[in-house]
């Protein structure tokens, strides 16, 4: 009998820079506020994920500490554990900004660094996260997806064997063997899970790359892309959400905020319909696949592709969304 495709959400647990590291801090950076949003962030996603028994990886950004302290997110971190999710290490080097202790620029990328200063980044931020996770993480996610062959020889270095980075909307890495669209696949020596991303055909007859984020595909694209996967059977799927999708705000100081109605549906209905059809789908997270996961690569699907009336609908929906602040 066929396994059920293993849905993976995967939650990059970060607060916000307030747009410094695109503005020079025009905006001062947000703690718990970009987080918990109200009880409208991590405190609905944890209970959605609780209602209908889903597990998710948390990504948690251990080098805010450098700004906020260890406090702020280590009390996030708890609430997460408490829960009974999993947390893997998310690395964004635009904190390190913040660390006195050397001069580090400004710069959210992972990608073109040197090895010393890119392993000092990494070591630090390892020795947060198990400070407050009490264990050393199975997986390591570069924010945004900005990585390079070097990225892979530092973590392998650091005895880290897998990472779930790469998304080809956000950020195409250079080089052929990392256009990575969903699967699994060994660059060097570790075991790369992409987002997974898709295609659809724009209005000028191209495919562009789209990766699947509950905060900017549709519901019935969410549908369309788990039935359509299953029917080929694809093994796994690892998408993207974060916990200030599901609340809109005016601006980036979180000064005003209130609860994004369309994207909390999306993740109700996605949560339900993984539950409900239980044959076809299970939910996992990375501490419970990422031994097996390392010991075998699967299918890079390049070229899955969506059907446009979804990518329209996507548009329409999303635009009105982003237009209206109480829709």
């Amino acid at each position: 009998m066929l396994k059920p495709l293993e849905v993976l959400i995967s939650v990059d647990t970060s607060f916000s820079l307030g747009e410094g590291s695109k503005k020079h801090l025009k905006y001062s950076p947000i703690g718990e506020r970009s987080i918990l949003c109200d009880g409208n962030g991590l405190g609905f996603m944890l209970d959605a994920l609780d209602r209908f028994h889903i597990n998710a990886s948390f990504f948690i950004e251990t080098a805010n500490e450098s700004y906020f302290g260890a406090e702020p997110m280590g009390k996030i971190v708890k609430k997460i554990l408490l829960s009974g999710q999993d947390t893997q290490l998310m690395v964004n080097p635009s904190w390190c900004y913040f660390d006195k202790s050397a001069k580090y620029s400004i710069s959210d990328s992972c990608a073109g660094r040197e090895y010393i200063e890119l392993r000092t980044i990494l070591e630090k931020s390892l020795k947060t996260f198990k400070k407050w996770c009490n264990k050393k993480p199975l997986v390591i996610r570069a924010a945004n997806g900005q990585v390079d062959q070097l990225f892979y020889k530092v973590i392998y270095d650091l005895g880290i064997h897998m990472s779930s980075s790469i998304g080809l909307e956000m950020n195409i890495p250079h080089g052929k063997e990392m256009l990575l669209y969903s699967g699994r696949s060994r660059i060097a020596d570790i075991m790369e899970v992409p987002l997974f991303t898709y295609q659809d055909k724009d209005i000028m007859g191209g495919y562009p790359s789209k990766t699947w984020q509950i905060a900017t595909s549709s519901w019935k694209e969410m549908v369309y892309i788990l039935k359509k996967a299953r029917k080929m059977e694809v093994e796994s799927i690892v998408l993207l959400t974060k916990p200030s999708d599901y609340i809109k705000k005016k601006s980036p100081d979180y000064s005003e905020i209130t609860q994004n109605r369309i994207n909390q549906e999306r993740l109700l209905k996605l949560c339900s319909f993984i539950n409900e059809y239980d044959q076809d789908f299970v939910s996992v997270d990375f501490s419970t696949t990422a031994e097996g996961w390392n010991k075998s690569e699967s299918n890079n699907i390049k070229r899955f592709k969506v059907p446009t009336r979804f990518r329209n609908g996507r548009k329409i929906e999303n635009l009105i969304n982003k237009m209206f602040w109480n829709f």
